[in-house]
Order: C-alpha cells, then structure tokens, then sequence
C-alpha cells in the first residue's frame, strides 16, 4: 500500500513540474512573437534600419522571461537552459523511478524464473550425462563379464582335451591326440583396457574366437585319432582271429591264471562322448593285444632267417631213400651245416635229443595243444624243461637221421595230429607282413 502511495506521489509530482514547464515556456515566447510581429511591420513598410534592430534587441532580451502570479522572472540563455536541462534530467529520473519502482517485483521474478529454469536445464543435462554413463558403463561390464565367461570356457575346454590327450597315452603321436600350447589368461590391466576401449575388446573377441576354432580343430583330431584307433585294433583283432580259425584254433580261450574282482569302468560324467569313446578303443585294444599273446605262442615265424630255400613240401611225395609213395610229415629247408635254427613261437622245450629218423631233434610245446619239431640237427642249444621265446635259437642245421644232406625237418603237429606247416607261415605273412 506504501509503494502505491509513493507511486502516486511521484506521479503527480512529475505532472505538476511538466504543466509549469509548459506555461513558463508559453509566456516566454508571447512577448517575443509581439516584439517579431512588430519588427516584421517596420521592416515591411520601410521603417528605419535603427529601429529595427533596437526592436530585435528588445526581443532578445525579452526572449527567457518567465511568468508566475503576475510577476515575471528574466532568465539568460545559459540559465534558461541550465534550468531546462535540469528540469528534463529531473523528470527522467522520475520516470526511471517510477517504472524500477512500479516493475522491480515483476523484473526480479522473471530474473529468477529465468535463472530457475537454466539450473533446471543443467540438472537434466547433468542427469541424462549420467544416465548415459551408467549404460556405457553396464554395458561395458556386461561385455567384460562375457569375456571372461568365454575365456574359463576355453580354459576348461583346454584342460579337457589336455586330460584327453593324457589319457589317450604316449604312444600316440603328440600331433594326432592334439596337443596344444598353454593359453595366456587376460590379465587384470588388459581387462580394464578392454573395458576402456572398444578397438581392444574387438581384438580380444578376435583372439579368443580363433582360439575356440583352434580348440575345435584338436578336439576334432582327437575324435578322429579315436576312432582311426579303434578301427585298428579291431582290424587287428579280425585279422588275427581270422588266421587263428583258418589254422583251427581257438581263439576266445581266456587267459591262464588270470581273475580279480569285478569292477565296472566309470565314465567322466562331463565327458561321456570322448570316455564311451575311449572306452571303445581301450576294449577293442585288450582283445587286440590278448590276441596278439595268443600268437606268440602260435608257430607263424620262420624257422630259418634270410631267405628260404624248400626243397621238399608237406604232404605225400616219393621218398628220398626208398623211393616209394610215403607221407611227408613237415617240410624240409635246405641250408648250410651250422646255420642257426629258432623257435617259431614261444613254448617250453619238451623234447631235446636223438629222436629216430629225425636225428637230433628239438620239440616245443606251444600250448593250446600246438607243438613244433625241429629235426636233423647238428647241434641242440635247449634242455627239456627249458621256456623258450620266439625267435630263439634252439639248434644248429645240420644232417642227422635219416637225411640225404643239411636241411631242417620243420614240422607242425596239432592236439598230436601233424598240419601242413606252410600254412602257419602263410597266416604269419599276412599278420606280420614277412
């Protein structure tokens, strides 16, 4: 109520000064427009040049005369306008007061709305900076975390195929099984570079995906190794039962002095593929090498080394010294006097001395009622009673018995029954490629 009552004050104040100005001025100029007047009257009808300018001169100094309740007040032209000016200056600020006055409540609202509204903006810049942060930053952890996610998978899948690689022995070559070099963890300072910059992770991403082909590629191999091992072994176990049957033996006998508790094979539970695998070919190499013990004691070797000259075959032919039809019970090797004769297979010496037509004669037996002779020797290099191995030298050629020069009488005598001997060697051929 106060500020209005000011604002009135002013205001009329400042109406009252302007209306004096104005009449002052007006009764400044009346006198000085008679005194015009006059002068403009001589001069037209040809007053005198004196008069003239003594009436200029009045109205000169007639021309700041101000006039109030009958008097009248003489002012020069500086102080005329020394007044005006003051008289303008004072209204002005008048003016300027009266409006500051009238508008400073509505001036120092918008002010403040103003600056409301920028701290507003600067807090939604602010806000929305942050939020955005925060997603890169979420982002870049998620990424991280993937990384690391994929980088223990490779990891455990390198521990895999190490595990796989050891189990599937030494004796397999190293490149075969798949065996790879250590892979570098990423450590701390290249995880948070990573998170730092974007070209990193895509490298990193790069790395670990050639290395998860890398790891593909030896676990196919390993794959591959297993099953081109079991195929061999099988092939060998049907190879070898099939010379054992063509030669009439058996060959699923289990194995003498052999037992234990049964206890079942257990398969890695987060590898069962590659263990049923494993497990295959671990069989399949049992048979194959209980088979491959079984020929040890099965008479496929030669008894004679280098090459073999056969001068007479198993089977009926014209005896040598009687000349008549009689049955050749082995066949004979020519040879040299002393040259070496070996076992053919693994046994235990059960004849070792003079044997009728067969001279010095050497007899093994090989078990699963296999036995071998070895007749007209010149020398015997066993005992009876001794075990002997395959390749073993039991003897020396020579021409002993009934024998018209140095051979090896080489027979082959089944469950007591003698067999064509060639087929032994035949069957060794075929197993043991000469």
């Amino acid at each position: 109520m106060s500020q209005r009552t000011a604002r009135s004050h002013q205001t009329a104040a400042f109406q009252h000064s302007s209306q004096y100005a104005v009449r002052t001025l007006r009764s400044a100029k009346e006198p000085a427009q008679q005194a015009a007047k006059q002068a403009t009257k001589r001069s037209t009808h040809g007053a005198d040049p004196h008069d003239y300018a003594e009436a200029s001169g009045r109205v000169g100094a007639s021309a700041y005369t101000i006039g109030h309740a009958g008097k009248q007040v003489r002012f020069g032209p500086v102080a005329f306008w020394i007044a005006v000016g003051t008289v303008v200056i004072m209204a002005a600020w008048s003016l300027t007061s009266a409006t500051y006055l009238a508008f400073r409540d509505d001036v120092l609202r918008s002010l403040i709305a103003r600056q409301a509204e920028q701290q507003f903006g600067y807090e939604d810049r602010i806000a929305e900076m942050r939020a955005q942060i925060d997603r890169t930053t979420s982002r870049q952890l998620l990424d991280q975390e993937q990384f690391e996610q994929k980088l223990d998978e490779l990891m455990r899948r390198q521990s895999l195929l190490e595990s796989r690689a050891t189990a599937l022995g030494g004796g397999v070559d190293p490149a075969t099984t798949g065996s790879i070099k250590p892979v570098k963890p990423v450590t701390e300072p290249a995880a948070s570079s990573a998170r730092g910059d974007r070209g990193k992770q895509s490298s990193i991403g790069a790395i670990l995906g050639r290395l998860e082909a890398s790891l593909d590629r030896v676990e196919h191999r390993q794959a591959l190794a297993l099953s081109q091992m079991q195929d061999r072994y099988e092939n060998k176990a049907r190879q070898i039962r099939s010379a054992l049957a063509q030669l009439g033996l058996k060959s699923d006998a289990a194995a003498a002095a052999s037992g234990g508790p049964f206890v079942p094979v257990k398969v890695a539970p987060n590898d069962q593929a590659f263990g049923r695998a494993l497990l295959r070919v671990n069989v399949a190499r049992a048979d194959a090498s209980a088979l491959s013990n079984t020929l040890l004691k099965v008479p496929l070797r030669k008894p004679m080394t280098g090459d073999i000259d056969e001068s007479s075959p198993f089977g009926i032919r014209t005896d040598p010294i009687v000349h008549e039809a009689a049955m050749h019970t082995g066949i004979d090797f020519r040879g040299d006097t002393g040259d070496p004769i070996h076992a053919t297979a693994s046994g235990t010496v059960t004849i070792a001395g003079w044997s009728g037509g067969y001279g010095k004669m050497v007899e093994i037996d090989h078990g699963n009622g296999v036995a071998t002779r070895y007749g007209h020797l010149s020398q015997i290099d066993v005992d009876v009673g001794d075990t002997v191995r395959s390749g073993q030298t039991v003897g020396k050629l020579g021409s002993t018995g009934r024998s018209t020069g140095p051979h090896l009488h080489y027979e082959v005598r089944v469950k007591g029954e003698v067999v064509d001997p060639q087929k032994f060697l035949d069957a060794g051929e075929r197993i043991f490629g000469g």
